[in-house]
């Protein structure tokens, strides 16, 4: 196994709504297809359970409730290029939503070919 450390990397976090639809598919996938084809790093959607946002509705799981438009999180992490390429591409994409960045540290572990595509601008190999 290798890793290649690098302090110059940002977490992207997109917040939408489950029913949110772009081009006639739902948001959450037009974003995860448009991170795949500028060749981010990676993505993970999050359902969430219970929240509100700033119109204050609260959105629940609870069977209840039967809310259908549940909390959903992107979550990203890459160089802080990519992200803020990725940032002017998704950002039309968004009618009603939130964006939030923050710096991270990333340790990337694989083997020698899987991290070979990071180490350009690597602060150091480990």
């Amino acid at each position: 196994m290798v890793e290649v450390e690098h302090w110059n990397t940002l977490r992207l976090r997109i917040y939408i709504g489950e029913n949110d639809r772009f081009e006639g598919k739902p948001l959450y996938k037009a974003i995860v297809e448009k991170l795949r084809e500028m060749g981010i790093a990676g993505a993970t959607v999050y359902r969430g359970i219970y929240g509100f946002g700033k119109k204050s509705r609260v959105h629940s799981a609870d069977v209840m409730r039967l809310s259908t438009d549940l909390p959903i999180i992107i979550e990203v992490v890459d160089r802080g290029y990519k992200i803020e390429n990725v940032i002017g591409e998704i950002k039309p994409m968004i009618k009603d939503g939130m964006i939030t960045v923050e710096p991270t540290i990333v340790v990337w572990v694989g083997t020698k070919e899987e991290v070979s595509r990071f180490e350009e601008d690597a602060v150091r190999e480990l």
